[in-house]
C-alpha cells in the first residue's frame, strides 16, 4: 500500500513497511509542513479566478496560517478563490491585498463562499466535505474584543 495524503495538513502518512531507512528525512519533512501550517505565506494571483491548493508533502504558501492574497496586475472584477482540495477543514487567515481595489469570493466548492473586499482581512475556515465544501466567516459573532488603538466608526454606525 502507497503512502496517502488524506490528513488535513496534507502530510504524508506512510503504509506499513514502506520507505524503509527514509523515515527519519519523511518525518523530518513531515515536522517541518506542520510549522509551515502555522506560518504566513503569499499567493500572486492574475485577472482570473484561481485556485488555490495545497501540495502533498512539499512546502507552499497555501498551507499556511495566515495568507496573504496579492496580485500580479490590477483585478478588472471580482473573483473567485477556490481553496482546496475541497476535502481539507482548515481555519485561516486571508488578507486580500490584490491591486484593482476588487473583492474576492472565497470558495471551497459549490458550497457558501466569503466575501473578502479589498483591503481587509479575515478569519475563515473550509468545512472539508468535498464537492459541497463550505467557507465560514468566524468572527461574526465575537464579543468583549479589546481594540488597543484607534477605532473609527462609519457615519450612522450603531456603537
Amino acid at each position: 500500500m502507497a503512502s496517502t495524503y488524506e490528513n488535513d495538513l496534507r502530510l504524508e502518512e506512510m503504509a506499513t513497511g514502506e520507505n524503509s531507512g527514509s523515515w527519519g528525512t519523511k518525518t523530518n519533512n513531515n515536522l517541518e509542513l506542520v510549522a509551515d501550517a502555522f506560518s504566513y505565506g503569499t499567493e500572486i494571483i492574475a485577472d482570473g479566478d484561481t485556485a488555490i491548493t495545497i501540495a502533498d508533502g512539499v512546502a507552499d504558501a497555501a498551507r499556511s496560517l495566515a495568507l496573504k492574497i496579492t496580485s500580479s496586475e490590477d483585478l478588472t472584477t471580482t473573483r473567485v478563490i477556490t481553496l482546496g482540495p475541497n476535502t481539507v477543514s482548515k481555519v485561516w487567515i486571508i488578507e486580500n491585498s490584490t491591486s484593482g481595489s476588487q473583492t474576492l469570493t472565497i470558495s471551497a466548492g459549490s458550497g457558501s463562499n466569503v466575501t473578502l473586499p479589498n483591503g481587509v482581512t479575515k478569519i475563515i475556515a473550509t468545512d472539508g466535505i468535498g464537492a459541497a465544501a463550505n467557507v465560514t466567516e468566524l468572527y461574526t459573532n465575537l464579543h468583549n474584543i479589546t481594540i488597543d488603538g484607534v477605532l473609527s466608526l462609519a457615519d450612522g454606525t450603531n456603537s
